[in-house]
């Protein structure tokens, strides 16, 4: 489990503070694996922000994960990813 963690903050890492566009996809395909629901929605509108090439899985699983979520909770989620790309 460390070693996950290890290269999940590795990436972040990469993808916050670099603007590592590789790194962004790898946590959204992370995140996605693990069926994570608002941390795969933050990494996906952060791989975005980046210019990142994402293909029609990644718009899709974003859709449902949006659907599901509240007004407020969808603000939230975009705040978050917002802080990510400053």
């Amino acid at each position: 489990m460390l070693s996950t963690r290890v290269e999940t903050s590795r990436l972040s890492e990469l993808a916050c503070k670099q603007r590592d566009v590789s790194a962004a996809v790898a946590l959204l395909e992370q995140s996605i694996a693990l069926k994570h629901r608002k941390i795969a929605l933050i990494r996906y509108l952060h791989a975005q922000y980046l210019g990142a090439p994402l293909d029609e899985r990644h718009h899709e699983y974003a859709r449902r994960v949006a659907a599901r979520l509240s007004h407020e909770a969808l603000a939230r989620v975009v705040l978050a990813a917002r802080a990510r790309v400053r």
